[in-house]
């Protein structure tokens, strides 16, 4: 595996782990953070499934705006746009070109930026001690990472301008009231939970798993029609897999299939 300054990788068997690596900030994120995480994933090397976590007691507590070139900035406006358009932004819409699952695993802050990767993902794992926050608010900013189309797709309309506009912290009991993680653990198991969430993922029908994250985020903008359009022509590759002739066979014989991602 790579080496990386800001990020650790770690693949077993067909999972790629992605740990946010700077527990002493947090894991506030730097740009070159986000470089490496797109770095990460343009190297799956046959990998079934991506599971981001946090070193420490942290998932992230947002974008690094106090150390570094954003800080430094003459024109902070102009140094933040670029960091978004050139940095940020290019590591989320790689997660949602993704053709295989995503798994987060989150405790503590996740906040700003790292609330967008987080809730990028197709399922989101969070410690009983994890909470969500949209602060931009509270120093004069308004959010980004895409979190103004994510958040009212998730949670709706008025508990995504609560979040924006009140700027408070969301607990992890109410983020699944809410619909935005899969599940609430203990701090203390959530990497091993999301871990098996993230194996499990990564022994399905690959394809056909990578078809479903992507027909659904294109449906989010489509019409009823382009969905079903969509469907068929996505229901028509995956009739072609081999995991879907193994599928109808182990229905036929009563046995759990046995999927290898093809």
């Amino acid at each position: 595996m790579a080496e990386y300054e800001h990020i650790l990788t770690e693949r077993r068997g067909d999972v790629l782990a992605i740990t946010l690596n700077r527990p002493e900030r947090l894991n506030a994120a730097p740009p070159a953070m986000f470089d490496e995480i797109r770095s990460a994933l343009a190297a799956l090397d046959g990998a079934r499934a991506v599971l981001f976590l946090g070193a420490g007691r942290a998932f992230c507590s947002g974008a690094d705006v106090a150390s570094g070139a954003l800080a430094a900035a003459s024109d902070p406006g102009e140094a933040t746009h670029a960091a978004l358009t050139g940095h940020y932004h290019p590591a989320l819409l790689a997660i949602a070109e993704l053709s295989v699952p995503v798994v987060s695993g989150v405790r503590g802050p996740v906040a700003g930026i790292g609330c967008s990767l987080a809730l990028a993902a197709d399922f989101c794992i969070a410690a009983s001690n994890a909470y969500f926050l949209q602060a931009f608010v509270n120093i004069g900013l308004v959010p980004d990472g895409g979190a103004s189309w994510m958040l009212p797709r998730i949670v709706g309309r008025a508990r995504a301008l609560e979040m924006m506009m009140l700027g408070e912290r969301v607990h992890a009991d109410k983020a699944r009231d809410w619909g935005m993680v899969y599940e609430v653990v203990h701090e203390d198991v959530v990497d091993s939970e999301a871990w098996r969430l993230a194996e499990r993922l990564a022994a399905g029908p690959t394809v056909a798993l990578g078809m479903m994250r992507r027909q659904l985020h294109a449906a989010l903008d489509g019409s009823y029609v382009d969905a079903m359009a969509r469907e068929a022509d996505n229901q028509r590759a995956a009739r072609a897999t081999a995991d879907s002739m193994e599928g109808g066979i182990a229905f036929l014989q009563k046995r759990k299939p046995e999927f290898k991602g093809r």
